[in-house]
């Protein structure tokens, strides 16, 4: 039985606009990163934003895997691709997208931390106050707890809900009321028909 819960769909000017606020606050408190590492998948695409605006070039990863498609979540927190650079004596940015429950983040931490840096600062857009994890930058707070679906994980995030009703074998329309009533997402039929077109390639 496939619970209730709330969603939000994040836009990508929403995206950019949160990076910019992020930045801007990173640059107001003086903090001047040599590096500034993205956890995967999440991470990527804000850390790289971040970056642009802030015209740092050092960017790396770590691949963190808590959840999977569709909200589904692991016992707990792994590191699949862990670290590949010395930061040893660095003040290093560690980028995340949001701080839900707050165990990526402080495995990312304790990972890091393993390399001997300078300093690790944590930014992120959205911060759930739900979270016991603190983090030094944060472009918006969530207050009340809801999932988060940004632009570069619709896809993956939607399909992994239907799967669970067996959408294959649903019409769009049902599918699209299904999404409503559920999670409060509204979709439109074109997207929703391209995901359906992905999901049975």
């Amino acid at each position: 039985m496939v619970r209730e819960m709330r969603c939000e769909l994040i836009s990508w000017s929403e995206v950019q606009r949160l990076c910019l606020r992020l930045a801007k606050q990173i640059k107001a408190s003086g903090f001047h990163p040599d590096l500034v590492i993205a956890i995967g998948r999440g991470g990527y695409v804000p850390a790289r934003l971040v970056c642009d605006y802030l015209d740092i070039m050092a960017l790396t990863s770590i691949k963190i895997e808590l959840y999977t498609s569709g909200s589904t979540k692991k016992e707990k927190a792994v590191i699949k691709y862990p670290l590949c650079n010395d930061i040893s004596d660095q003040h290093v940015l560690l980028i995340d997208d949001v701080n839900d429950s707050g165990e990526t983040l402080e495995l990312a931490r304790a990972h890091l931390q393993s390399f001997h840096p300078q300093e690790i600062r944590i930014a992120v857009m959205h911060h759930k106050t739900s979270s016991q994890f603190p983090v030094d930058y944060s472009a918006r707070k969530v207050i009340k707890w809801r999932w988060l679906i940004y632009p570069w994980a619709v896809y993956e995030d939607i399909s992994g809900f239907l799967r669970n009703i067996k959408a294959t074998a649903q019409s769009i329309e049902q599918a699209q009321q299904y999404l409503a009533d559920k999670f409060n997402i509204r979709i439109s039929k074109k997207k929703l028909s391209e995901i359906f077109t992905m999901m049975k390639a």
